[in-house]
């Protein structure tokens, strides 16, 4: 009983809380680097004497470099480890945001977003390599605690970068001030206790038959770090996240006597280019053919209705309730925040519906479709500030059910390729959100959320016709 009373965070190790830490700082600079860039962008682009329609292009180069890179470099992650890519991720982001600092015209301009946009995937990693520090039970309230950290980076960057703009070469300042950040990131990285995170992890729930039945399961999916079950449970402790951390290891004769660490001059650890690009495409393929179409089909649905809550806020409260943009923007910030804390629900209500994330993510997909509604339908701005207040707390929670949910049925092998290939759907529903947006506001200032409703009914009732096969699937698994 006593046990069962203390925190998720207090089971897990104090050598491994040490590096989850040391993550949440590395989330929250990343975004409060990139919030400091990002409402300038449009403004320096037009300045270099961009037309709209050429704005319009350059700023859509990022989301698609991200639709298509996103989902590979997850793949390479789980490939050569968490640490050497995250590094390489950092610092080529980097060079993206110093080079930005550098443009002088709209061909430089468009250089410095390359980089940015194939290697901006420092966030991703760090879910990844959270799932792998973390067991099943302890993954949404630690997954919680890392979105507060990164949202509190976005909601004081834009602070930052608005008082920085208001000084001549603004923009320049705020671009090295970005570029710098990510250097300090990439130092952090480097200096991070990768030792800690190579300790063995057990889960809550886990006991000697599972960890028998696992191990034949971890060598189906983790060529690298394959274990001889009749060694016993003391040898199945060393889980495959463990290589995931640092990087594919080729077993040895004395497995207990693996070296883990990854320093650049053990490069001969590292797979050759070949054998990388042929895991990439197997991890990647292995998806693209899994059943999980339903998880990523939810998620696009929800993010497009999502986006298309906020695609015209600012014009709808102008239009239908003659609210001034500066109290457009307190509404924005306050529901910003909002949306931060509620990271912290996570854990308590997870716990509540006891770890039954299917369930979960069905009832805040309702929440948010009605919040959706009478956000569409709102008579006064306080129909709106209701809604805005109770949107945050419900898009938190389903982004991180989903999430969870995707790890779940894809398993911890291939947790990086998953946060990618989800990211990667996000890029979709980026890439349609403002044309369809665009295209339903000739019809209403409503039009975009009452089309969000839309979007958000479909992925409902998809849940409401695979929810029963998951749990079924899952009660399965566990006879």
């Amino acid at each position: 009983m006593k046990n069962a009373k203390c925190c998720i965070l207090n089971q897990i190790p104090r050598r491994r809380t040490r590096i989850i830490q040391c993550i949440y700082v590395v989330g929250f600079m990343d975004l409060f680097g990139v919030s400091l860039i990002i409402p300038l962008l449009s403004h320096h682009v037009k300045a270099l004497g961009a037309s709209p329609t050429v704005a319009g292009l350059v700023g859509s180069t990022y989301g698609i470099l991200q639709l298509f890179s996103s989902t590979i470099v997850g793949s390479w992650s789980d490939v050569v480890g968490r640490r050497y890519s995250m590094l390489l991720c950092l610092l080529l982001s980097a060079l993206g945001y110093g080079l930005l600092g550098m443009s002088t015209s709209i061909a430089l301009f468009l250089l410095a977003r390359i980089p940015v946009g194939l290697f901006k995937h420092s966030l991703s990693i760090c879910r990844a390599l959270l799932s792998d520090l973390v067991s099943e039970v302890e993954r949404p309230l630690v997954m919680g605690h890392f979105n507060v950290a990164s949202s509190m980076g976005f909601i004081l960057g834009p602070v930052v970068g608005g008082y920085l703009t208001e000084h001549d070469g603004g923009f320049y300042t705020a671009s090295f001030t970005c570029a710098a950040i990510f250097l300090l990131n990439a130092g952090l990285v480097w200096l991070l206790p990768w030792s800690d995170a190579l300790t063995p992890r057990t889960d809550a729930n886990s006991n000697s038959s599972a960890s028998n039945a696992s191990c034949h399961d971890n060598d189906n999916h983790f060529t690298s770090t394959q274990q001889n079950c009749s060694q016993g449970n003391s040898d199945n402790q060393t889980t495959a996240p463990a290589a995931a951390v640092t990087g594919s290891v080729a077993p040895e004769k004395n497995q207990r006597s693996w070296s883990w660490d990854l320093d650049w001059g053990e490069v001969s650890l590292l797979p050759s280019a070949w054998r990388q690009l042929s895991s990439v495409g197997s991890k990647i393929s292995s998806v693209a053919s899994s059943d999980m179409w339903d998880l990523f089909l939810v998620r696009l649905l929800m993010a497009m209705a999502i986006m298309l809550y906020y695609s015209n806020f600012s014009l709808a409260m102008e239009e239908r309730f003659m609210l001034k943009p500066k109290a457009t923007g307190y509404l924005i910030s306050y529901s910003s925040t909002l949306g931060a804390l509620a990271g912290f629900l996570v854990g308590p209500i997870t716990k509540l519906y006891g770890n039954n994330m299917s369930a979960l993510l069905l009832h805040s997909s309702v929440l948010t479709c009605c919040l959706i509604l009478l956000y569409a339908v709102a008579p006064s701005i306080w129909h709106v500030l209701l809604s805005s207040t109770f949107i945050a707390i419900s898009t938190t929670i389903g982004r991180t059910c989903i999430t969870d949910l995707v790890l779940q049925k894809g398993g911890a092998h291939a947790s990086g390729t998953l946060i990618g290939a989800g990211q990667s759907v996000t890029a979709v529903g980026r890439v349609l959100a403002p044309l369809l947006s665009g295209l339903a506001q000739e019809f209403s200032p409503c039009g975009p959320p009452i089309l969000g409703v839309g979007l958000a009914l479909a992925g409902i009732v998809l849940l409401l016709v695979r929810v029963p096969k998951w749990d079924e699937r899952g009660k399965r698994k566990e006879a």
